[in-house]
């Protein structure tokens, strides 16, 4: 994403870009995936110090108060790098989240410490089966005497085990669709939380237990009715996602044109060759398709478009095919060695893998245009 971008908005990205090549490199990324885990140091940096945590959260509660053009310029660096920090998770899907459905009181109390890189936050909502959102929210929220009981197992977290605070959504016993779902600030002190073993080394999972009576303080806005919040909060995070995929495939792309600069086979730099030349021509086009689907669910975010919703799907959907497929070609660009465990080409695969289903499958996103237009033509 570059086209159209203003002074500040170049700044921001070059300013990410530039630290994270300085302090996310391979190098960094290696350790993590080997059992060091996500990088805390970095996270502290680049959040707090830096304040990208709080890039979109609005000025009066202390964040930059900047908009989702920046965010995906942002998610997009952190793409590039696969750096393995809960960026995504807490400013994009828990600040959202609480932008969305908290009143002005609980924004300002949970908003503060997000901006600041203090808190940890993730979006924990999935039931057993993974299903797509509305049906498959997991936990449940009833009533229970002066307050409320919350119940159930959230599966598939994205930083569960290490998140300060849970952004759960809930449903109320017999709802369906979007009606009756809440969405609960929760603490996750004291939580028992299962640390999953992920494809995605990167971006860690984990299944967490809820079986704690709260007050009505901590459902952000009035029970049951988040539906609409969270549906907003999906098509946002989705836009954003997209932008961190296509980061991805860029450098993917990267890589793999510079080391056909450099393989000799047969007497010749393999990049020569013009299967190889084809092959990435065509990681090229997907790329470039990739990027424009990304720039307009962003630049859709930004207006507030009333397709915003269906445009983020279609590149969640575009993204989430074209970054496998290039990942993938990645892998057997570089022959042998790109099979490797030591090499990194395998490490984008897996992100790609996990980003395809993080907010629901390709399939998933291709229903909702589908939906989108037989509402449209049934409307005319």
């Amino acid at each position: 994403m570059s086209a159209g971008l203003t002074d500040d908005q170049i700044f921001i990205r070059d300013s990410a870009r530039d630290f994270l090549r300085d302090r996310a490199d391979f190098d960094a990324l290696r350790k993590a995936v080997d059992g060091a885990g996500w990088d805390r140091a970095l996270w502290d940096s680049f959040a707090g110090e830096l304040g990208f945590a709080g890039i979109g959260v609005a000025e009066a509660h202390g964040g930059a108060g900047l908009g989702p053009v920046e965010l995906a310029l942002i998610a997009e660096e952190l793409g590039r790098t696969l750096a393995p920090i809960p960026w995504f998770e807490t400013a994009v899907l828990a600040a959202t989240a609480i932008a969305e459905a908290g009143g002005e009181a609980q924004q300002a109390a949970l908003l503060g410490p997000i901006a600041r890189g203090e808190t940890i936050a993730t979006l924990a909502m999935r039931d057993a089966a993974g299903g797509p959102i509305p049906e498959g929210i997991g936990p449940v929220l009833e009533k229970d005497g002066g307050g409320y009981r919350l119940s159930g197992r959230a599966h598939f977290v994205p930083f569960g085990a290490d998140a300060d605070l849970l952004i759960v959504a809930a449903r109320e016993p017999g709802s369906a669709g979007w009606d009756g779902i809440s969405l609960i600030a929760l603490p996750a002190a004291g939580l028992e939380r299962e640390a999953l073993t992920s494809l995605d080394l990167t971006r860690p999972l984990a299944h967490v237990d809820l079986d704690v009576t709260i007050g009505a303080e901590a459902i952000l806005g009035a029970v049951g009715a988040a539906g609409p919040a969270l549906r907003r909060t999906l098509a946002i995070a989705s836009g954003i996602l997209a932008s961190e995929q296509v980061g991805g495939m860029q450098r993917t792309l990267d890589e793999t044109v510079e080391y056909s600069k450099q393989r000799v086979q047969f007497g010749r730099v393999i990049g020569s060759f013009q299967a190889m030349k084809h092959r990435m021509a065509d990681m090229k086009l997907w790329l470039e398709a990739a990027r424009s689907a990304a720039a307009m669910a962003a630049d859709a975010i930004a207006r507030d478009a009333g397709d915003m919703e269906t445009l983020s799907a279609a590149a969640r959907s575009y993204c989430s095919d074209a970054y496998l497929r290039i990942a993938a070609d990645g892998i057997q660009l570089h022959g042998g060695i790109g099979f490797t465990w030591e090499h990194h080409a395998h490490l984008f695969f897996k992100r790609a893998r996990g980003t395809a289903t993080l907010l629901d499958s390709p399939a998933h996103h291709r229903e909702l245009i589908a939906r989108a237009i037989i509402d449209t033509e049934q409307a005319a």
